[in-house]
């Protein structure tokens, strides 16, 4: 679990999370419900309280489309701790091939957020590959 205490801004940095891992599902243009059930579940493994899930999803959606950059997004995963990011990353990817296949809009996106999120990128294709074999 992410955060030890739950309070107010927990659930606010939950959906800065969320916000993120919907711009990814969103960004081919095909927001499915496999990709919605990965982000329900991540968010459920990083700490949401299942009574907050679908409100904090909701939330994040408007979010997600109000803003027009993934930086405040990124700004509360930087300060995780490693084992969270890479559960946030190994998220992503499995958002990306959800489908099967990644588009140049979602590949790019990865390698962005790779900087953004200071994942070097040994560990960024490590993970990519691993989810690659899981999914595909």
């Amino acid at each position: 679990m992410f955060f030890k205490k739950k309070d107010k801004k927990d659930n606010e940095n939950f959906i800065k999370i969320a916000a993120l891992l919907i711009h990814a599902a969103k960004i081919d243009e095909n927001y499915s419900q496999k990709e919605h059930s990965i982000i329900q579940k991540t968010l459920l493994e990083l700490g949401v309280a299942g009574d907050d899930l679908e409100k904090i999803i909701e939330n994040a959606q408007k979010i997600e489309e109000d803003s027009n950059q993934i930086l405040d997004f990124t700004k509360q995963i930087k300060m995780m701790d490693n084992k969270n990011k890479i559960k946030i990353i190994e998220t992503l990817w499995k958002i990306v091939y959800s489908n099967n296949v990644a588009d140049n809009y979602e590949t790019s996106l990865m390698t962005r957020l790779g900087g953004l999120l200071y994942i070097d990128n040994k560990t960024m294709g490590d993970i990519k590959e691993r989810v690659k074999k899981e999914i595909l």
